[in-house]
């Protein structure tokens, strides 16, 4: 049986997906295949490159002052500056980028096609208005892309419009991959796998939003709700995890993300030990 975990996009949350991962492993559930979308892809990409659930949760807090409270002006006219790159967004992305191609050396990976474990990263082209996956699959699709760095792969699918910049790789101009794909179930699939579980984040009710940020967040929440309908429907297993209000950003919030994550998965272990024996 061979088993893929997709992992959907929702800021800071994700860390709630290696708490998943956590009570996966705890009870012998070892994965063929994972995929992951924004911040989804992060902790497929950690996990494809040998990364136990203790190391991504450090990384995590090691890595999220850059990555989420870096200054733009740092990244204008300095070092890190790219041939290309414009203002486009509140944030560089450019830091993500740097920190998983330091964390992929220390693995001695470099290339997406490099990873042991098969694992799909979508991402949006802005100019074409249409999804590309990262993947080492064994499948061919005129979509995919295998010869990318794993920094640059996870910075694609992660760069959320408004707040990071663009990435632009080769000749396109790539953006968050939950535009298009924020659950990719289907794309884990298509790896090999024979049943996928998912993980996405359930928004609870809430009248207190009062912020201009508060409705902005809420609102894409509504959106990315609807595009994943799909991908909960083609799951074999899919988990909604509750994070509260935590914020996209709201990186004070990463252990608390991470129990919730943890929690959800050992509540229905039973239902998932049913369903990959079937």
């Amino acid at each position: 049986m061979k088993i893929g975990l997709a992992l959907a996009g929702g800021g800071i949350r994700g860390a709630a997906h290696i708490g998943v991962i956590q009570a996966l492993e705890e009870n012998g559930i070892s994965l063929y295949g994972i995929g992951g979308t924004s911040i989804g892809s992060m902790v497929a990409a950690l996990y494809a490159m040998g990364c136990s659930p203790e190391e991504m949760l450090r990384l995590f807090k090691y890595f999220a002052k850059d990555i989420i409270g870096a200054n733009p002006k740092a990244f204008v006219g300095g070092k890190k500056q790219e041939r290309g790159l414009h203002l486009d967004g509140l944030l560089s992305s450019y830091p993500i980028e740097a920190a998983f191609q330091e964390v992929a050396k220390y693995k001695q990976a470099k290339y997406i096609k490099d990873l042991p474990m098969k694992i799909a990263i979508p991402t949006t082209e802005l100019l074409e208005e249409k999804e590309y996956v990262f993947t080492n699959s064994e499948k061919e699709e005129d979509y995919y892309i295998k010869d990318a760095e794993i920094g640059k792969a996870v910075r694609a699918s992660s760069s959320f419009p408004g707040i990071y910049t663009t990435c632009f790789y080769q000749n396109h101009r790539f953006i968050d991959g939950g535009v298009c794909n924020n659950l990719p179930v289907q794309e884990v699939r298509n790896l090999g796998c024979d049943k996928v579980i998912s993980v996405r984040f359930v928004r609870e009710n809430n009248s207190k939003i009062r912020s201009a940020y508060a409705v902005a967040m809420r609102s894409l929440d509504i959106v990315f709700d609807n595009l994943m309908e799909y991908s909960v429907q083609n799951s074999d297993i899919a988990l909604g995890v509750q994070c509260g209000n935590v914020n996209l950003l709201g990186i004070n919030k990463i252990d608390y993300c991470y129990e919730q994550g943890y929690k959800e998965a050992i509540q229905q272990m039973e239902q998932i030990k049913s369903i990959l024996t079937k």
